[in-house]
């Protein structure tokens, strides 16, 4: 488990983020420094970040938006990890996005999704965390998650924003995501920034760092990327 990179002071706006961690004890302050920090459920209810990991481990994911196709697809992916792997790791997967409450149902049901999931619709866990807002330009490879290519994708995250009861694109479009390995209590074992769309880390890689078995998520028809 590398050692996060150094993180940028951001110089507009916002909450700065905390400088990342170096060793032990700075990931353990980091983890300090978002714990107190709220989350919402999909009631609205308020539950503070750390709440989450305190008496447990717990792989976050943080996603861009739910609009994003590439987000939907990896979570899609997420939604396949049996229930039974996690609880015989003793490790718990958790969505954080950053729309509001209101989407959350909405984004389970499209995805399949029944893991728990809150979000952060002022994002300042991600800045917190230092979670990069843009896209860097650096090759990714090719996720085993994303099913669909540029168009097609693009075409169905705009067809969910028409159709939706609000044109939104549930989230900053330019915020990055990224995932982590929490608990119990402020430790943080893991911790991956996304530096754009396609940069998340592949869902096993994850598992096999919290001794959860290998899910086979290649069992769908080939996909042309163009």
């Amino acid at each position: 488990m590398a050692a996060p990179g150094p993180v940028t002071r951001q110089v507009s706006g916002g909450t700065a983020p905390v400088p990342a961690p170096s060793g032990p004890e700075r990931w353990q302050s980091l983890a300090a420094a978002v714990a107190e920090l709220p989350v919402l459920d999909a009631r609205g209810q308020r539950v503070p970040f750390g709440a989450l990991f305190r008496e447990r481990r717990a792989v976050v994911v943080f996603v861009r938006h739910f609009l994003c196709y590439i987000c939907k697809e990896y979570v899609e992916d997420l939604a396949r990890i049996p229930k039974s792997f996690l609880q015989e790791a003793d490790v718990t997967l958790i969505v954080i996005g950053q729309s509001s409450y209101h989407h959350i149902e909405s984004f389970c049901k499209l995805t399949g999704y029944s893991h728990e999931i809150y979000v952060d619709p002022e994002r300042e866990i991600y800045k917190k965390l230092g979670m990069k807002r843009g896209e860097e330009i650096a090759f990714s490879g090719q996720s085993p998650h994303v099913k669909s290519n540029l168009l097609s994708g693009s075409l169905q995250s705009l067809w969910r924003a028409v159709t939706g009861p609000l044109f939104d694109f549930q989230g900053d479009p330019a915020q990055q995501g990224g995932t982590l390995i929490l608990g119990p209590g402020n430790n943080m074992h893991f911790i991956h920034r996304d530096r754009n769309r396609l940069d998340h880390k592949p869902i096993n890689s994850v598992l096999q760092l919290v001794g959860v078995q290998h899910v086979n998520f290649t069992n769908r028809p080939s996909v042309i990327h163009v």
